[in-house]
């Protein structure tokens, strides 16, 4: 038998979501105020995955301009149904409108529909769709009755508007007392039950799955007597994964069944830099309940044939005509600031008056961190004047990221820490640099170079507890990336990066 590693997914894949089409297994992850959205990916064993493309890859689909940090697309479910895939999903603090929505497509690769937006108050809504026909949604609100209180909601669903139709039921309210957040739910129907899995305790250490089941798609529902059926908070701090919940499950074509969910590799303590990851684990079945087997870092494997993918390449050579598939960029981009064709073999940012800071769309391109230790580095060219800066990037968000970046004064590191930015070390340099950061668990190092040789330091290194969401807020990981900015003034220049490679370092022993 095969063993596999978790996660399955590295990096910020929160809330995932699957379904299976014949031996296909295709997953969604949340992405909040990052584009494009909803990457959609693919796999033939539930161990390897490759991204076919994003749901969200138009900026006119959705009204995501202005979000804030941790903002955005929350906690999609997806579902395939008479020949067509059904994405629904939240949209938060849109400056716009906010609310559900659900996106269809033919094909997962794409091209997804606009956005249809659905009744319903709250956020993680899911679709079920009845062998009898008729097809349903759920959703969780908050009550009010004490904090955290939050109720499951069921409502017809017709896809054919979409629209959400007849009346609403409440089905659930959590499986303790005083259970807070009860949200993330998902319905089957499997041996003649309806099966409600949700979660319930909040997003953080308390994590925790739960399941109910009843004769009738509205309801009653009785709780799971082995409730929580998946948890590690009863481990609390030092384990390796922490946060275990939202999952969702799915079976296999030889009846297997596996549930995806969300967990997090803490640094030290509670502390994550990584953000929540997609975790995999197998489900049994007792009494006909489901139990879930602990989230380990490396178990067996499901009993499908190995399917990996080619992998993906280590360094970006920037040789193509248009952005691979795995940056982002913070909220969709509302005019073209960056060209691949300008100068070949280049990637060109413009320098516009937007900064990471500023809550906008800056010239900024990001991939996930995906592993506590790895090294990215890059080459720029840039001739820097007035308060124009370009260069390297950590970032969670517009008041917690560090910067490595050349200015008209030279390279610089600096650190903005709750809105506050303050340069912790600076060196002489023109033209030509490389600089890269390694991240060694807790801490990063920034490493530079102006002359071929070795990269060497640059200041002490920073501790990354405050790129935590733990420290930072909100529910992102940290991205790497390439940054430009002209700090405010119109009509910057450019600068100009050769390549951008990111690698897995070994970890401590």
């Amino acid at each position: 038998m095969t063993r596999f590693r978790n996660p399955i997914l590295p990096g910020c894949h929160p809330d995932p979501s699957i379904c299976r089409v014949g031996d296909d297994f295709y997953l969604v992850t949340s992405t909040f105020e990052w584009f494009p959205g909803l990457p959609v990916f693919h796999s033939r064993d539930l161990v390897h995955w490759r991204r076919v493309g994003h749901a969200f890859d138009r900026p006119d689909q959705l009204p995501l301009d202005g979000v804030p940090a941790s903002g955005g697309l929350y906690a999609p479910t997806l579902r395939h149904h008479d020949g067509r895939f059904h994405l629904i999903c939240t949209l938060v603090d849109g400056a716009e409108w906010s609310g559900h929505f659900v996106l269809t497509a033919d094909d997962p690769a794409g091209p997804w529909s606009d956005a249809h937006r659905l009744d319903g108050a709250g956020i993680d809504p899911s679709l079920f769709f009845d062998d009898d026909g008729r097809a349903w949604c759920t959703g969780t609100r908050l009550t009010g009755r004490y904090e955290g209180h939050t109720e499951i909601w069921l409502r017809e669903y017709d896809p054919s508007g979409p629209a959400l139709v007849g009346e609403e039921h409440v089905i659930w309210d959590g499986a303790v007392k005083g259970a807070i957040w009860a949200e993330g739910s998902h319905l089957y129907k499997i041996g003649g039950k309806y099966h409600l899995v949700t979660a319930e305790g909040g997003t953080a250490l308390e994590h925790a799955v739960m399941t109910a089941r009843a004769d009738a798609v509205t309801g009653p529902y009785e709780g799971n007597p082995r409730n929580p059926v998946l948890t590690n908070r009863h481990l609390g701090l030092g384990h390796p994964i922490v946060g275990t919940g939202h999952g969702d499950l799915v079976e296999t074509p030889d009846g297997e069944w596996w549930m995806v969910l969300l967990a997090m590799r803490p640094h030290h303590g509670d502390r994550c830099v990584l953000g929540r990851e997609t975790f995999l684990t197998a489900v049994r079945w007792m009494d006909g309940w489901p139990v879930a087997d602990p989230v380990e870092p490396v178990r067996a494997a499901p009993s499908l044939p190995p399917a990996p993918w080619p992998a993906e390449p280590a360094c970006d050579h920037f040789d193509g005509p248009d952005l691979a598939p795995g940056w982002n960029t913070l909220r969709p981009p509302r005019e073209r600031w960056w060209s691949l064709t300008e100068r070949p073999g280049r990637l060109r940012l413009r320098l516009r008056p937007e900064t990471l800071a500023a809550g906008a769309n800056p010239s900024f391109v990001g991939r996930r961190q995906e592993h506590p230790d790895f090294a990215a580095f890059t080459a720029l060219e840039f001739a820097p004047r007035d308060d124009e800066q370009a260069g390297i990037a950590l970032v969670q968000n517009g008041d917690f990221h560090v910067l490595l970046v050349s200015t008209e004064r030279g390279l610089r590191l600096l650190k903005r820490e709750q809105g506050v930015e303050t340069v912790l070390a600076e060196a002489p340099a023109t033209g030509r640099a490389r600089l890269g950061f390694e991240g060694h668990g807790r801490w990063y190092r920034a490493l530079y170079a102006t002359e071929p040789g070795p990269l060497v330091p640059l200041g002490p290194p920073v501790d990354g507890d405050m790129l935590s969401s733990q420290v930072a807020g909100g529910f992102t990981g940290v991205y790497v990336g390439l940054y430009a900015t002209a700090d405010g003034r119109v009509g910057g220049g450019h600068a100009d990066f050769d390549w951008f490679e990111y690698r897995p370092l070994p970890g401590p022993v």
